[in-house]
């Protein structure tokens, strides 16, 4: 009997962490908008995205990065705010739009909805990665 209740406990603990797995944040067909930029390169922007990307996978389960992008004239209103907030070198801002799933994200966010221009803000310290520091509206 023991050995049932063990077997039992193992399938429901599989079974759920290969449901979360596949309840990860999607940014598979995610469209990438770098604009053009006087600050960053491309590939510095595309870098910068990744940490965005990573994140979106690893929290927001259940929904469909649709879009990111970066508008250096859009960043550059807002940025010197957000460094000074948190005490950095410098700062940038994404916008995105995603799609919420009839059963995904955390109950913060609305189901079967599209969100757009949802923003993302990181931060640098020179000689320093870029940390993800808050998203929303």
């Amino acid at each position: 009997m023991k050995k049932i209740l063990i077997i039992a406990v193992s399938l429901i603990l599989f079974l759920f962490s290969a449901s979360a797995c596949n309840n990860a944040g999607d940014t598979k067909d995610c469209i990438r908008t770098t604009g053009s930029s006087t600050l960053y390169t491309e590939d510095d922007i595309n870098k910068i995205m990744d940490i965005v990307e990573n994140y979106f996978i690893e929290k927001f389960e259940g929904c469909s990065l649709l879009e990111l992008r970066y508008d250096e004239e859009y960043s550059d209103k807002c940025c010197g705010a957000w460094a000074n907030q948190y005490d950095a070198d410098r700062a940038i801002v994404f916008k995105s739009d995603f799609y919420v799933s009839p059963t995904g994200g955390d109950g913060s966010l609305n189901q079967d909805s599209t969100y757009k221009d949802w923003e993302w803000i990181l931060t640098q310290n020179d000689g320093e990665e870029w940390t993800l520091r808050t998203w929303g509206y």
